[in-house]
């Protein structure tokens, strides 16, 4: 597979997580306005996702998503650390921990995958800085 490739499913698979983690987190948020920032979050995540999926299957290669058993843990995970704390500060800790995860690991790839195409690696830089954003959007909460 080559680098295009590589960056994009990066790509993809982060933004599937942020989609199904703040799908399943928007079940449990009672505040509105934590509900309101956590649409909009979901929002982005699903327009990079499909971006990144079209831009996979336009140039002949298939999206890798998160697999099975990551899903999986991820749901248990969520399950598990808002059993006995649903408050917004506790799910905005939690999110802005995925989110700074999904940061480091947007560098290391924007490093290690330079010569891949402009066009995918300003995506790539999208997901970084909404990542930035959401980090800096979720300080409210805490």
């Amino acid at each position: 597979m080559n680098e295009n490739a590589e960056l994009l499913n990066f790509v993809y698979q982060n933004s599937q997580m942020g989609v199904e983690t703040i799908q399943q987190l928007m079940g449990i948020v009672s505040d509105e306005k934590f509900k309101k920032q956590l649409e909009s979050q979901f929002k982005e995540y699903e327009e990079i996702h499909s971006t990144a999926r079209k831009m996979l299957n336009e140039n002949g290669y298939d999206e890798k998503g998160i697999s099975a058993m990551e899903k999986i843990r991820t749901y248990l995970m969520l399950n598990i650390q808002t059993m006995t704390d649903k408050s917004s500060s506790h799910i905005a800790e939690m999110l802005i921990i995925g989110s700074n995860m999904g940061i480091i690991n947007a560098v290391k790839n924007l490093k290690k995958y330079k010569g891949a195409e402009p066009k995918v690696k300003s995506l790539m830089e999208s997901l970084l800085k909404f990542e930035e954003n959401n980090v800096q959007r979720l300080k409210e909460f805490l």
